[in-house]
């Protein structure tokens, strides 16, 4: 079966291995999931991740991160942009996660980017997710 919106996809696995407690997820590679989960390692919501391949088929690998008592350091995750409605904005109205506990990843033409950094900037672009 074809998926849509692979970002959701990568997201929703990241979201099930958490709540399952997994020590790793697989998910296929691309250039903008690459970005989102450089993000995610960069703000401290993953351990680590490497690509990996299996036959002819590009993973990128996920390492989650847990806490001192085995939470997960992801709290909720959520997709704001979909392919039928797609979620642009300026700078001066980037939406704050949790009051600024949280990360907005955004789609600038400077690339893929933390929505912090894109108001620093003054850039806007395309909402992809948040992540708490």
């Amino acid at each position: 079966m074809a998926v849509t919106d692979p970002v959701a996809d990568m997201l929703t696995k990241l979201r099930n291995a958490n709540l399952a407690k997994f020590e790793k997820v697989d998910v296929t590679t691309s250039k903008l999931k690459l970005e989102v989960v450089k993000i995610l390692k960069n703000e401290g919501y993953i351990k680590n991740f490497k690509k990996t391949t299996k036959g002819s088929v590009n993973f990128i690998r996920i390492f989650l991160k847990y806490d001192s008592q085995e939470m997960p350091v992801i709290h909720g995750l959520k997709k704001i942009s979909t392919p039928g409605r797609r979620m642009y904005t300026g700078y001066k109205k980037l939406p704050r996660i949790f009051n600024g506990h949280g990360v907005l990843v955004v789609s600038t033409s400077n690339g893929v980017i933390t929505g912090k950094k894109a108001s620093e900037k003054k850039i806007g672009g395309e909402l992809i997710c948040s992540v708490w």
